[in-house]
């Protein structure tokens, strides 16, 4: 698959500032993204890891290493590039992500931009079920992330930290995170994409397809209706 860059986005109840802080500490983040495990810390910027997806009937998973290459706690943003290759099959992916985390009224806004491309079984799938993979995956991270420093114990715990142990805290762990089930899209939501994705391969009008399936069903219908008459003449000679 060519390369492509998707775009998502999610807000959370918290200060920026600590919002950014969060997300640049591995071990925070690698728990609350679906079929993520770490295992190796290399130094604060690189970290060896695995992910497992699932879209449909289709799991592939991936061994790799990320590499933070630039963070700017002025501005609040940071680059990850991280690359990979499937445990049991030939593909691979590469992608490179920006995140922004900015001040928007009482919440903050983070911002993430991934440039990637894929090779493998994966690349079978066009860019609408890639859009909606990637936004199942941020959305359930999301949730997770929110859970985390929303939670009305967490100001609190906080609060009670010494300077001390605030600053051992910020240093990643070494100790790989536990992983998580592999990120799956639901049945339905990727027969969605999938006829999305192929429907917009066709310069078709949605009132031409209407009609057309409309015509399907009429035909059905009239088959089934003259099969039955033909089994009524046969049953009364």
């Amino acid at each position: 698959m060519p390369g492509m860059q998707i775009e998502n986005s999610f807000t959370v109840k918290a200060s920026p500032d600590r919002v950014y802080e969060f997300l640049l500490d591995v071990n925070n983040v690698v728990g609350c993204v679906p079929g993520a495990e770490l295992s190796e810390v290399v130094d604060p910027d690189t970290f060896n890891g695995k992910v497992r997806i699932k879209v449909g009937p289709v799991t592939v998973s991936y061994n790799g290493t990320a590499h933070i290459t630039s963070r700017d706690a002025a501005s609040r943003t940071a680059t990850l590039k991280a690359e990979g290759r499937e445990t049991t099959g030939s593909g691979s992916a590469q992608a490179t992500t920006s995140m922004a985390v900015a001040e928007d009224g009482d919440v903050s806004k983070v911002t993430l931009t991934t440039d990637f491309t894929v090779v493998g079984r994966v690349a079978q799938f066009g860019r609408g079920i890639m859009e909606d993979v990637s936004r199942h995956l941020v959305g359930q991270a999301a949730e997770c992330i929110q859970a985390k420093l929303e939670a009305p114990a967490a100001s609190a715990a906080e609060a009670a930290v010494e300077p001390e142990a605030a600053t051992a805290s910020a240093a990643p762990s070494p100790a790989p995170a536990p992983a998580s089930q592999p990120a799956a899209l639901d049945a339905l939501a990727l027969g969605r994409a999938v006829a999305k994705e192929r429907l917009s391969r066709f310069p078709v009008r949605p009132q031409v397809i209407l009609v057309a399936l409309q015509a399907l069903i009429l035909l059905l219908l009239i088959r089934r209706f003259r099969r039955a008459r033909r089994r009524r003449r046969a049953m009364n000679g």
